[in-house]
């Protein structure tokens, strides 16, 4: 399966075709790459909102998974950017209501506002990263198995699995309507209106697709439980990965690591 021919599908059938890889991230154990994960997450998380230089280290960790992985750029950019807007709603209004100058840069003062505004981007880019390269190097149902193997409550787990595959359902139908609407319109614009309307009808076919494969499930005897399939094993490479990650991101969180080089250098050409 061709790892560049991503054109007319949604991203989540993109994502769970890049799982389909074979690098050293993809053979990883699921549940070492989730707990590594997570724990970057938290540490990253955990800076306090002025924090910026500080937390440049930590782009090394998505940068190795990404060049290890040879994954393609631009859906994990494309995705990257779909989030965007939700992190500069968070932090657009910064600038505007924290006036207090707390530095210089090249004789330009330099506001609190947009010191954690830029913060919260780094934060964002970093773990919204991490987290799309953990999907795209696992997989969805792999990483939904490793879960419940992590004693994650099976329902929490359920309710991954159901959106995730929902994704497919709601992309199936959105593009059906859109080449029913080229077809009828002869390439002619749509809209505002016709836009609204869309999206109407996209519910409402969405829910009886839904509603159909819920029957079908039921029918062949769903009961509410996921069985997973396959077997996990941890091997010496991956809890040397995570415990190796893991503990670096105690040292970036613990040492501010950029500030202990640049006392060095300055020390050193002093």
């Amino acid at each position: 399966m061709g790892m560049k021919d991503t054109g007319g599908r949604t991203p989540a059938h993109v994502f769970d075709t890049l799982a389909l890889a074979d690098s050293p991230v993809h053979r990883l154990d699921p549940r070492v790459k989730i707990v590594a994960t997570l724990a970057f997450i938290v540490a990253v998380m955990s800076f306090n909102r002025y924090e910026l230089v500080a937390l440049t280290p930590f782009l090394l960790f998505p940068a190795v998974l990404f060049s290890l992985s040879a994954l393609p750029a631009r859906p994990l950019l494309t995705a990257v950017c779909a989030a965007a807007p939700f992190a500069l709603m968070v932090g657009m209004f910064n600038p505007v209501f924290d006036h207090r100058v707390i530095g210089h840069i090249a004789g330009i003062e330099v506001s609190a506002g947009w010191v954690s505004f830029a913060s919260i981007l780094m934060r964002f880019l970093l773990t919204v990263g991490a987290a799309l390269l953990l999907v795209a190097t696992t997989g969805m149902y792999r990483t939904a198995m490793a879960l419940e193997r992590l004693a994650v409550p099976r329902v929490f787990v359920l309710q991954i699995l159901f959106v995730w595959r929902y994704l497919f359902v709601l992309g199936d139908e959105a593009a059906a309507l859109n080449r029913g609407r080229v077809l009828r319109s002869f390439g002619r614009p749509a809209g505002v209106r016709l836009f609204g309307r869309l999206a109407g009808g996209l519910l409402l076919r969405t829910l009886d697709r839904a509603m159909r494969i819920h029957r079908a499930m039921l029918a062949r005897g769903f009961d509410g439980t996921v069985r997973f399939l396959g077997d996990l094993r941890l091997r010496p490479a991956d809890v040397v990965f995570c415990g190796g990650w893991c503990l670096a991101f105690a040292v970036m969180r613990l040492v501010n690591l950029p500030r202990l080089l640049g006392q060095l250098l300055t020390g050193a050409f002093s």
